[in-house]
């Protein structure tokens, strides 16, 4: 855990003198989306300074991201005038995100026009019908400002007929253009915009709540964005729910940003007063796209209380160009990750088979995680910067972001053990209410270290939390924590019956065979990973290969499954050809165990706590 040599208090005062020290920086800053659907954005942005030597600065660190993720290498065509004159500008030396100049005497506006790129190569954050708007990616400020200090007035000319939403207020509107009210750079970039020629709000504010929540929807196609209206109830309940457990809104309004696209980036990113979400196109039509993206809306819906509000020390930072210390992202995220899938199931977005499904899945998964005895998971969290961008190839042994999973496990076993110490009278919604509630009102930040979540968990219950949160953060052991689901009155097993949550995940063409023969491939046979110490390792089988044939026969999902049954009935190896480069050789991989698959089942005589977790608090079911 990282040491800091001031106290919160210290920062905060020092923060604050910082913001009112500084003068205020007003900012005008207009975006031509109406390239959008060719995937480029254009923009103009008036910033005051004054003559002499001025450093202009993009975006670096971005919140959510917890990393230097800003898209630099997409921030194209940059131009800088004062005075109706071209100046000269040279990029630093080392940080590729800093622009110098010489202002010319006289001089007190700075114009910068640049183009920004959507598509990375991967994914794009626009289509002909779609866009995703981030305003990090689209401004520019000036070094050393906090992004408090820094005032923005934007506005936006979208595609002909397309509609936008966002949680920024409009000053006014005149067709296809908009401008904002103006707000902080710390709001303005805390407020992403969808847009779309298909949009669609829908109010789910549960009855007696004060605070308006609405739903935004963009999509490719009419059909798209029809929600259905089980899901509706279900959202309602969601908002009833979170005001169960924390007891206090941060936010006078609150938007759930949904792109339901194909062609466009898959995610989700939290806000104040928002969350930025991207899913399948089909999610509320198709039963297993719906599974699959159950917990996305309540996972970062639940980051404006946990990561928003109450936000870890390292990860609160002045401005954009800070670096930022993950090493309580099992706390950030880890703790979303559990209520994300918890909320998921209290509300009916997922079954309570579903839930269970979903969650032997994680930890099955876990359990296999080879790179667990040299690495521990405080480790994948401090490590945030370069792991969450690593290539897939290897990822069983290298880790990934495991703090999102492992951390789901562990904030389980943490829920299951208040539940047991207090005979079923408190629970981790105690130290949600106590931690993230607080006072309600406008959006602030209020950080925190590990010794905060330790008091506020014996508050709740008092336990040697330290000591079990730090074996478990600490730990190098080969098995995942299963105490959440063992004290839940459950336990693990493997079968030949179909995992469904990875039922559903095969459909998008892969093929997962780690708790067999100990590999993932894609659709068309390509390795994806290998798990070090699987029959598939020992037999010499590695990430980067593409699988041709096995016993003889042409690779396929219905071919190898057929296989392994044969297998156990036989004492031959399996036979794997691959092609490996230019060459091709037959694996041999000593198997005999048939397809598993992992599911929960009840311990006998053991009490249900696991069902009592994802019962409904709120009562519009």
């Amino acid at each position: 855990m990282t040491t800091h040599r001031y106290t919160l208090a210290t920062a905060f005062l020092l923060w604050s003198f910082i913001a009112t020290a500084q003068t205020s920086v007003l900012e005008h800053l207009n975006v031509d989306a109406t390239d959008a659907p060719r995937n480029i954005l254009h923009s103009i942005i008036t910033i005051p300074v004054t003559p002499g030597a001025v450093t202009i600065v993009y975006p670096k660190w971005i919140p959510g991201n917890h990393r230097p993720t800003g898209p630099i290498q997409n921030f194209t065509g940059l131009h800088f005038k004062a005075g109706g004159k071209e100046l000269e500008w040279q990029r630093d030396l080392e940080d590729m995100y800093s622009f110098h100049l010489q202002v010319p005497a006289g001089v007190s506006e700075l114009q910068a026009s640049y183009d920004t790129i959507t598509y990375n190569g991967k994914s794009s954050l626009s289509s002909s019908k779609v866009l995703d708007l981030l305003w990090n990616q689209v401004v520019l400020y000036p070094k050393g400002a906090t992004s408090d200090a820094v005032q923005v007035s934007a506005s936006l000319h979208l595609p002909e007929g397309w509609k936008f939403g966002t949680a920024l207020t409009p000053a006014q509107q005149n067709g296809s253009s908009v401008e904002f009210q103006t707000v902080s750079l710390t709001r303005l970039v805390d407020s992403p915009l969808i847009a779309g020629q298909f949009y669609r709000q829908v109010n789910i504010n549960p009855p007696g709540e004060p605070l308006a929540h609405v739903i935004d929807m963009v999509g490719e196609s009419e059909e798209a964005i029809q929600i259905t209206d089980k899901d509706i109830a279900s959202l309602k309940q969601l908002v009833a729910e979170t005001g169960k457990v924390f007891g206090a809104r941060h936010y006078a309004k609150y938007h759930f940003l949904l792109t339901l696209s194909d062609q466009t980036a898959h995610h989700g990113l939290e806000h104040h007063e928002s969350s930025d979400n991207g899913a399948a196109e089909d999610m509320f039509s198709n039963p297993g796209s719906h599974d699959l993206e159950a917990d996305l809306l309540p996972h970062e819906f639940f980051h404006s209380w946990n990561g928003k509000y109450r936000r870890p020390a390292g990860l609160a930072t002045p401005n954009y160009q800070e670096p930022m210390h993950g090493d309580l992202l099992w706390v950030y995220e880890g703790l979303t990750d559990y209520y994300g899938n918890i909320l998921a199931a209290r509300t009916g977005l997922r079954s309570p088979d579903q839930f269970r499904e979903n969650l032997a899945y994680t930890a099955a998964m876990l359990d296999h995680r080879a790179g667990r005895t040299w690495r521990p998971l405080q480790d994948t969290a401090t490590s945030v910067q370069s792991l969450f961008s690593a290539p897939p190839e290897w990822t069983n042994w290298r880790r990934s972001a495991d703090y999102y999973p492992e951390g789901y496990l562990i904030w389980l076993e943490v829920d299951s053990l208040i539940r047991q110490k207090t005979n079923g009278q408190k629970s981790l919604n105690d130290f949600c209410r106590l931690f993230h509630g607080g006072q309600g009102g406008a959006p602030v930040v209020v950080p925190y270290k590990f010794e905060e979540v330790v008091d506020g968990l014996n508050k709740v219950v008092p336990n040697d939390w330290a000591k079990l949160l730090r074996e478990r953060l600490d730990a190098k052991s080969p098995h995942a924590p299963m105490g959440g689901i063992t004290n839940g009155g459950w336990k693990l097993v493997y079968t030949e019956q179909k995992n469904t949550t990875m039922d559903e995940r095969e459909k998008s063409g892969g093929l997962d065979l780690s708790f067999s023969l100990g590999l993932i491939a894609g659709k068309d046979g390509e390795v994806r990973d290998v798990i070090p110490g699987s029959p598939a390792y020992a037999a010499g089988l590695g990430p980067g290969m593409k699988l041709i044939a096995v016993n003889g026969r042409k690779w396929s999902k219905d071919v190898v499954r057929a296989a392994l049954r044969a297998g156990v009935h036989s004492q031959q190896p399996l036979k794997l050809l691959a092609e490996n480069g230019d060459y091709y050789n037959t694996y041999e991989v000593n198997y005999h165990e048939g397809d598993r698959y992992p599911h929960l089942v009840r311990e006998d005589g053991q009490p249900n706590i696991l069902d009592e977790i994802i019962k409904p608090m709120a009562g519009l079911q």
